[in-house]
């Protein structure tokens, strides 16, 4: 089998047409298979057409296509799945990481409110790990390096340190506000923001 048939190359909308998820080729056939999803015959920006599972085995495989082989010849992998009987946008919260921390920082140090260029910051736990101080939003921000080693394993009141701003969790998004077109697939461009 194929490496694409587990890698997250589908995107998968609602039955407004709005980007919810992402899905693995393999996924994305049994839910087509099932009827809970159809596939999008997509050729350019003009050409949208949602295809069933039955007319989807028919659909020739082109050149720029990825396809899957079976014992009854080679099948399209669709890029985009339209899912029948689900019309909300699930909301999240961006995922607790380095960049996403940047991002809610504004790529400011948070204890002396200094611009940093990368490389310049890192993460550090207010309450520090050593005392019992959690990796999540609500206790972890963006410090400048020099900042951070001077701080050590003390509390800021300890390193003589004030916050500029309590760290929080950023607030939830729509699903498709986070979705990002890793694969630069062209089909995925109209339905992303």
């Amino acid at each position: 089998m194929s490496s694409i048939l587990h890698q997250k190359v589908v995107l998968v909308l609602n039955r407004n047409w709005q980007a919810i998820n992402t899905r693995t080729p393999a996924e994305a056939f049994c839910q087509m298979a099932s009827d809970v999803a159809t596939g999008l015959d997509i050729q350019g920006t003009d050409w949208m057409v949602p295809t069933k599972w039955e007319d989807w085995l028919k659909l020739p495989v082109r050149e720029e296509d990825a396809s899957i082989g079976t014992a009854q010849g080679l099948i399209r992998v669709p890029t985009v799945i339209v899912v029948s009987n689900f019309a909300k946008v699930p909301m999240k919260r961006p995922k607790f990481n380095s960049r996403n921390l940047w991002e809610r920082d504004g790529g400011r140090c948070q204890y002396t409110g200094r611009t940093l260029r990368p490389g310049e910051g890192n993460i550090d736990h207010v309450i520090p790990r050593s005392r019992g101080g959690a990796t999540c939003w609500e206790n972890c921000v963006l410090a400048a390096t020099d900042v951070n080693s001077r701080k050590a394993d003390r509390t800021p009141e300890e390193a003589g340190l004030t916050l500029r701003k309590q760290p929080f969790a950023p607030r939830e998004m729509p699903v498709t506000a986070l979705l990002k077109n890793t694969h630069d697939i062209d089909d995925w461009e109209p339905f992303l923001m």
